[in-house]
C-alpha cells in the first residue's frame, strides 16, 4: 500500500527542496549557543552524520544572527534562523547568508516589519516559514485554540501574499496530539503551500517519541506533510533517529534494511536479544545504498510457530529452534544451519547490500 501525498507548492531552502515531488526532509535543531561558533558547527555536523537534512538555529539576539555568516562557511546543510520578537535578528541573518526564515506570527506581525523582512527575502530569494505555536497565537474568545491557530495562519499568509511574497512552508505546532493534527487537517483544505510538521513541548526521549510518532504519523499516512522536525528533550541526533524511523516505518522514506524482531516468549529457545543487538551493530559499520534495488526486509524472529511465515514474507530472514536456525531469503529456506553460523550467513547476505 502506497500513502498518496497532498499536493503542494515546491519550496527550495538552499540545495533541499520541500513540497511538490521532493522526499520529506527531516530536520533538526541545534541546542548550543548560536554565537557560539564552534559548538554550534560542531552540532551542525554530528547532526548532518546522523542524516539530518535541514538543521535550524535559534537567533536570540544579533551576535547569533552575524555567527551566521562563519557558521555558513564551515557548513554545507541548508540553515534555518528562528526568529521570535525581534524582525532586525531575522534581517541579519538574510544578509548573513541563511537559507531559510521561521517567523512566528504571535510575536512578529507589525506589518511595517514583516515588509522590510519579505522585502529582503524576495531579493535574496529565501523562503519564511508561518510558525504557529500554540503557546503563543493570539486567541479569540469566539474560537477555540486550534480555530485561533488556522486563523492566525491565515492571516498571516494573506499578510505575506499581499506583499506578492508566495515562497512559503506552514507549520502549527501544538503540544497536544489531536489539536495539532486537527490543526494541520484544516489547514490543508485550505492552501497548498508546503507543511512542516512537527509537536512542541513532547517531553523526554520514551514520551517524545510516542507523542511524535502519533502526530507526525498520523498526518504522514494521511497524506500531509512535506518536512518533519521531531521535538525531544534530549540530544538533537536522537530527533533526527526517530525522525527517520517514522518516515521509514510508513514506506515514505527508504535510509537502511528495515529489520523486525518478535518479541520472544517461552518457546523461544534462544538469546534473541543477543542476537538482534549483534545484527544491528553490524549493520551501523555498513553504508546502504539501493543502486536502484530495494533495500531488503529483514526478519529475525525467536521459534518456528510463526517465525517461517514472518520470514518467508521478508528478503531475508532466520528462525531459529533449539540452537539451528533456518535461513531465508526470498522466501525460500537457503541454509539449515547451527545458531552462530545461521546470523553469520545473514550478516553476509545483509553486507550485499552494502555500499
Amino acid at each position: 500500500m502506497q500513502i498518496t501525498r497532498r499536493k503542494t507548492k515546491s519550496v527550495r531552502v538552499g540545495n533541499i527542496k520541500i513540497g511538490g515531488d521532493a522526499p520529506i526532509s527531516v530536520q533538526s535543531m541545534t541546542k548550543t549557543i548560536t554565537s557560539n561558533v564552534p559548538a554550534t558547527v560542531k552540532q551542525i555536523k554530528s547532526l548532518q552524520k546522523s542524516g539530518c537534512e535541514i538543521v535550524r538555529l535559534a537567533v536570540k539576539d544579533m551576535a547569533s544572527a552575524k555567527a551566521i555568516k562563519e557558521i555558513k562557511r564551515k557548513t554545507d546543510i541548508p540553515l534555518v534562523a528562528d526568529i521570535h520578537f525581534n524582525y532586525q535578528f531575522a534581517v541579519e541573518a538574510m544578509k548573513n547568508g541563511i537559507d531559510k526564515i521561521r517567523l512566528n506570527p504571535g510575536n512578529i506581525y507589525k506589518r511595517e516589519q514583516v515588509v522590510e523582512i519579505v522585502s529582503l527575502a524576495k531579493k535574496k530569494r529565501i523562503p519564511i516559514r508561518v510558525g504557529v505555536n500554540s503557546g503563543s497565537v493570539p486567541r479569540s474568545r469566539n474560537l477555540s485554540l486550534i480555530d485561533s491557530m488556522v486563523k492566525c495562519c491565515q492571516d498571516y499568509i494573506k499578510l505575506l501574499e499581499g506583499m506578492d511574497f508566495y515562497d512559503i512552508v506552514v507549520s502549527l505546532k501544538a503540544s497536544s496530539i489531536l489539536e495539532n493534527v486537527v490543526a494541520y487537517r484544516k489547514m490543508a483544505k485550505l492552501c497548498d503551500y508546503p507543511f512542516h510538521l512537527g509537536l512542541t513541548a513532547t517531553g523526554m526521549f520514551d514520551a517524545g517519541i510516542i507523542k511524535s510518532s502519533l502526530g507526525i504519523g498520523m498526518l504522514l499516512a494521511e497524506g500531509i506533510g512535506d518536512t518533519i522536525r521531531v521535538s525531544l528533550t534530549s540530544n538533537p541526533e536522537k530527533e533526527v533517529y526517530v525522525g527517520s524511523e517514522i518516515l521509514q516505518s510508513l514506506g515514505l522514506r527508504h535510509f537502511k534494511p528495515e529489520l523486525i524482531s518478535c518479541p520472544t516468549c517461552g518457546r523461544c529457545e534462544v538469546d534473541l536479544l543477543k542476537i538482534v543487538e549483534s545484527i544491528e551493530k553490524k549493520m551501523e559499520n555498513m553504508r546502504f545504498c539501493s543502486n536502484g534495488r530495494k533495500l531488503p526486509r529483514i526478519a529475525v524472529m525467536g521459534c518456528f510457530v510463526n517465525g517461517p511465515g514472518e520470514a518467508t514474507s521478508a528478503d531475508l530472514g532466520v528462525a531459529f529452534g533449539r540452537n539451528l536456525g533456518l535461513v531465508f531469503k526470498n522466501g525460500k529456506v537457503i541454509k539449515k544451519l547451527p545458531k552462530a553460523q545461521a546470523v553469520n550467513l545473514l550478516i553476509k547476505e545483509i553486507a550485499r547490500y552494502d555500499r
